[in-house]
């Protein structure tokens, strides 16, 4: 069987997310969509059970699905979602000397990320998910 498109343009399909993030929040670096995407990832999946967690993995990209899982202390406790504000503070707390997410990064990374996975096989995951999820995810 040859290698699955998906495998073979993993890079190439994570930079084109990087992209999109970075021009949709106006930032001026794929390296700082990278960290603002990484604190709205690391915020949501705090909220959720690991097979909650892992489900939404699945219907992410290779690379993304990636750095969803990077760093995962799968001990950590867990949150409730909260509103947008109080969870973009901690979204702004990854890093904090090199982070620059504005005030909508979630917003910002949901709208990009929208773009780039099957919307339909999305939206089904979430209205799995926790109440907050779904939310979560609306641009």
């Amino acid at each position: 069987m040859p290698v699955p498109a998906e495998y073979e343009r993993a890079s190439a399909q994570f930079y084109d997310y990087l992209v999109d993030a970075r021009d949709t929040a106006g930032l001026w670096s794929t390296h700082v969509a990278y960290t603002m995407t990484q604190g709205v990832f690391q915020v949501f999946r705090r909220r959720l059970a690991t097979e909650d967690a892992i489900a939404f993995a699945n219907v992410l990209p290779i690379g993304l699905r990636a750095l969803f899982v990077t760093e995962w202390d799968v001990h950590e406790e867990r949150k409730p979602f909260e509103d947008r504000d109080a969870m973009t503070r901690e979204v702004q707390s990854l890093r904090p000397n090199h982070n620059f997410s504005p005030d909508t990064a979630i917003r910002d990374v949901a709208q990009a990320l929208r773009r780039h996975v099957d919307e339909a096989a999305l939206d089904a995951c979430l209205a799995k998910l926790p109440a907050g999820a779904a939310e979560f995810w609306t641009p």
